[in-house]
């Protein structure tokens, strides 16, 4: 079973990809990126866009019925490593322990340059 997971509460697929796909045990969300759903622009600032894009996780979580405390995984790219720490000290403030396991790696460059994306992946039963 793969059922495609879509809302306009997070930002339309900018490429032949789905926002997110389900299948029995767990849904697997597309890298987001800081784009207000509404405007599909950047916000603006670093904190900004990393709350915009957990915003947007948050969004897709909903809409297959889940929060974020069901994330198991992160993959974290950021333009500069030194957003590491504003990254650490947002994902305090929005999810509680037993954290999601997470990757976070510095990249050349990330879709209409913005300074951060994560991916996830949602485990529906926890």
């Amino acid at each position: 079973m793969k059922k495609p997971i879509k809302t306009n509460q997070a930002p339309e697929a900018i490429g032949p990809y789905s926002q997110g796909i389900e299948t029995e045990n767990l849904i697997f969300l597309s890298g987001q990126i800081p784009l207000d759903p509404e405007k599909m622009q950047l916000v603006e600032g670093d904190e900004n866009q990393i709350r915009q894009v957990f915003k947007n996780i948050d969004a897709l979580c909903k809409e297959a019925g889940l929060s974020l405390d069901h994330i198991v995984k992160l993959n974290v790219s950021l333009h500069d490593l030194s957003l590491f720490q504003l990254v650490n000290e947002v994902m305090k403030e929005i999810f509680v322990e037993p954290y999601p396991a997470r990757a976070a790696l510095q990249v050349a460059k990330l879709p209409m340059d913005s300074s951060i994306e994560v991916e996830a992946i949602v485990a529906k039963t926890i």
